[in-house]
């Protein structure tokens, strides 16, 4: 399958004085697009794997910044799965505006077990269910 795509328009309470969408919202919309893979993917909701034992933090994220979205923009942001590990797993992502390139980066994503917090194994089923993003 490749790429899960996920659209969404820039609101105008997610840009600065210099009506460009503040950097720190491009995590949020990354965070967004994660969670949504997770939903369209055989995981479903984010809820459900908590339900089924496991959790996930952000143990790294990176952001390359090329252009400025601004208010009203339709975005589309890529995500696909370049790293599955033991433990963790890598995703990286684009925002496009239309075929331009606008922003780039990649999120480093920690498995840990929902009651404890402590790190654990990925469960083959998110593997299983995340195959179809793989790189």
């Amino acid at each position: 399958m490749g790429d899960f795509v996920h659209e969404l328009r820039v609101r105008y309470g997610e840009c600065d004085p210099q009506g460009i969408v503040f950097n720190a919202n491009y995590l949020a919309y990354f965070d967004h697009t994660v969670s949504e893979l997770w939903r369209a993917s055989a995981i479903g909701s984010w809820t459900a794997m908590v339900q089924r034992g496991v959790d996930v933090v952000v143990g790294e994220a990176n952001l390359r910044f090329r252009a400025p979205a601004r208010f009203d923009d339709v975005l589309a942001i890529h995500a696909r799965v370049a790293k599955l590990g033991t433990t963790s797993l890598t995703m990286e992502l684009e925002i496009h505006r239309k075929e331009e390139l606008l922003i780039e980066g990649w999120l480093r994503q920690v498995f840990v077990d929902a009651k404890t917090w402590q790190k654990t194994p990925i469960p083959e089923w998110v593997r299983d269910a995340l195959a179809v993003y793989a790189a």
